[in-house]
């Protein structure tokens, strides 16, 4: 696959003539609504096998090859060049696609009742992409009982794809992480049993492989009363055959007071079959506008999170979404920012005649705006490029898997990419 960046004054079809495309393939597989108009700096994925390599000022042959793991020769021979020509800035050179390491996928999904068919759709759309297809959420009550999502046929069309279901429990109460909730189930080992017996019976009805724990806003002094519930839990499911993950806060040190301070990384990555990072929310809905999960403190919270959990249990997190903010910004007195998808960027990119920015720091796109109300706005969102930064550092650091929150937010450049890097494992 190869990602283009939409200059000011092309058109999708003398883009997808470059690369020897129709224009139909390209708005295909981006899913553009009107191929007759682009926004200048939307990254687009062009559904090629393997990529082209733009020479830049300083770059030889050798420095080339050396970035895509390949010899000078072979890369000469593939595109018909000697090892001794001179390389000219801006010159394409064809990179192959090269072999592609295993990936588990987990994808969140969150059903409303009633599950509508445009769920149903996405579902199906996706499925075949993902190792898990994690059901959010069942909900624990103060008595060990739980709340249970909508789910229709869901599971049985995950399963039929090759996609295992993951069970989420939440303490969620009144819309809201509970951590009086949590204490309460930690501190009560008769809700603790009929929780974990109600589990176990849902999860054999259902077809349930992994049981996955997302408790936040946990008291930090219930740390250790959270490391022996788990303990407990992963002693009651894997005699059955189930298995056990977590999701856990971002942090970048044994942080041991505050929201996050309940999350003990070490002893949760020992008990636990593996554990999620929430490596996201740097930019969130009560924050001045920044990038969702910029690449920087992201890598900084996986650094970490690797000298206390084995890279075998440990997924990256990924928002599928960005947030438009509209000024005064938050915390100065704003209103709360609005969730987009990359696709609904796109669209209000277009709608007001934005060009799109990209940040190489944050390794994250944005791009500006005043509204019809003469409202300022900026808009910080994921693409293809800022996904595939992602992906990089996955594989850099040989990290088991990536989860995503959530489906319904479309982002098709996210799929092909994934797709394009990784072998998705499929759990049997």
């Amino acid at each position: 696959m190869q990602i283009h960046v939409v200059q000011r004054g092309q058109s999708l079809y003398g883009i997808s003539q470059a690369y020897g495309l129709t224009y139909q393939e390209v708005a295909l597989a981006n899913e553009i609504p009107d191929p007759s108009r682009l926004v200048v700096g939307q990254a687009l994925v062009i559904p090629i096998t393997g990529k082209y390599h733009l020479v830049r000022s300083g770059q030889s042959l050798y420095i080339i090859s050396k970035l895509y793991n390949m010899t000078p020769e072979n890369l000469a021979k593939i595109n018909g060049i000697t090892t001794s020509q001179i390389l000219h800035v801006g010159q394409r050179l064809y990179i192959p696609q090269t072999a592609k390491p295993p990936l588990e996928v987990l994808l969140y999904v969150e059903p409303r009742n009633p599950v509508t068919e445009t769920m149903i759709e996405e579902v199906k759309a996706r499925v075949h992409s993902l190792t898990y297809l994690a059901m959010f959420s069942y909900q624990v009550n103060r008595d060990g009982s739980l709340t249970m999502p909508p789910k229709n046929d869901i599971p049985t069309i995950a399963t039929s794809a090759g996609a295992a279901n993951a069970m989420v429990i939440t303490n969620l109460e009144n819309y809201a992480f509970s951590p009086e909730l949590a204490h309460d189930l930690f501190s009560t080992e008769s809700a603790q049993n009929k929780l974990f017996d109600t589990i176990i019976q849902i999860a054999n009805e259902v077809g349930f492989k992994d049981i996955h724990f997302d408790f936040e806003f946990i008291n930090p002094e219930d740390r250790q009363l959270y490391n022996a519930f788990l303990r407990k839990a992963r002693d009651r499911f894997h005699p059955v055959g189930l298995t056990l993950s977590t999701a856990v806060a971002p942090k970048t040190s044994d942080v041991t007071t505050g929201i996050y301070g309940a999350h003990d990384y070490a002893v949760l990555g020992e008990i636990t079959d593996f554990v999620a990072l929430m490596t996201y929310e740097w930019g969130y809905t009560y924050s001045e506008p920044q990038a969702v999960s910029p690449i920087k403190p992201v890598r900084n919270v996986v650094e970490y999170a690797l000298t206390q959990i084995p890279a075998n249990k440990l997924y990256l997190g990924q928002n599928l979404y960005g947030y438009d903010w509209s000024s005064p910004f938050p915390p100065q007195g704003g209103v709360a920012a609005k969730a987009v998808s990359p696709q609904q960027a796109i669209a209000i990119a277009l709608k007001e005649n934005a060009e799109i920015e990209y940040d190489y720091i944050a390794q994250a796109p944005f791009f500006k705006y005043w509204d019809d109300e003469g409202v300022y706005h900026e808009v910080w969102f994921e693409d293809a490029r800022s996904i595939q930064a992602k992906f990089d550092l996955i594989k850099e650091l040989n990290l088991r898997g990536i989860m995503y929150w959530k489906l319904g937010l479309s982002f098709p450049q996210n799929w092909l990419l994934l797709n394009d890097n990784f072998t998705i494992t499929k759990i049997t």
